[in-house]
């Protein structure tokens, strides 16, 4: 990795879905993983990562004074600069946390709160990457055979899979050019899945940088049992 020391670097940690598709009694960022819920591993990953200047946190509007008194200081979390609540939708809810970035951060990163295994590696291929070229996001070969079918099941054709990437987080951007692709979308009734369509339509190149298969986002229960399985094999957190 280039020398890029003095890049003031933020990240945007967002927890404010309802992880409805989990079926369980508790809000999925607070389900424990080895012992330490989901929302914290994810946390701490940049929290120890010395590239990381600071923090800001979205949940729910209701989660927030909870993780001020039961995660911040239980786990000591002192780069988190700020808690932010979430708005109607995922888009809403990163550009809460986005304008609460120090205005003299260089680089911008937006993390899924549920994807607790992305490492210190990653992260610095992602800052340096959205820092040559712009933007830059951590993704996987896909290695599944891939379908396009009709609406009746039937196979119309087989995707090329050598050109097909599985994208994960942290997406990260330089942070004016983030905020200026926010602004001009923010009217526009297109639907956006992750912060990358957001800057490619504004015409934007993103580099795609080696991200990790540990790397995996708990959408569902079953991920959670890969999820424990990956963590038995890190060091333990303390707690």
């Amino acid at each position: 990795m280039q020398n890029i020391d003095g890049i003031y670097t933020s990240v945007v940690v967002v927890a404010a879905g309802s992880g409805t598709r989990m079926e369980l009694k508790e809000k999925k960022q607070f389900v424990k993983i080895g012992g330490v819920p989901l929302f914290v591993r994810t946390l701490l990953v940049f929290e120890n990562c010395k590239q990381i200047n600071e923090i800001i946190m979205v949940v729910n509007e209701e989660d927030i004074s909870y993780c001020k008194r039961k995660i911040i200081e239980r786990y000591k979390l002192y780069k988190v600069k700020t808690i932010v609540g979430g708005g109607d939708d995922r888009q809403q809810s990163v550009f809460n946390g986005l304008i609460e970035t120090s205005s003299h951060a260089d680089i911008v990163m937006i993390q899924d709160g549920a994807r607790p295994f992305t490492d210190e590696n990653i992260i610095a291929r992602c800052i340096e990457g959205a820092y040559k070229y712009g933007a830059a996001i951590p993704a996987v070969k896909v290695k599944d055979t891939i379908k396009n079918a009709d609406e009746d099941g039937f196979v119309l054709n087989t995707i090329d899979r050598t050109k097909l990437w599985a994208v994960q987080t942290p997406q990260t951007f330089q942070r004016q050019l983030l905020i200026d692709a926010y602004i001009k979308v923010s009217e526009d009734i297109n639907t956006y899945t992750d912060d990358s369509m957001i800057v490619e339509s504004i015409g934007a190149r993103v580099k795609i940088v080696e991200g990790s298969y540990e790397n995996i986002k708990i959408t569902t229960q079953d991920d959670l049992v890969v999820a424990e399985g990956i963590a038995n094999t890190k060091l333990r957190i303390t707690h």
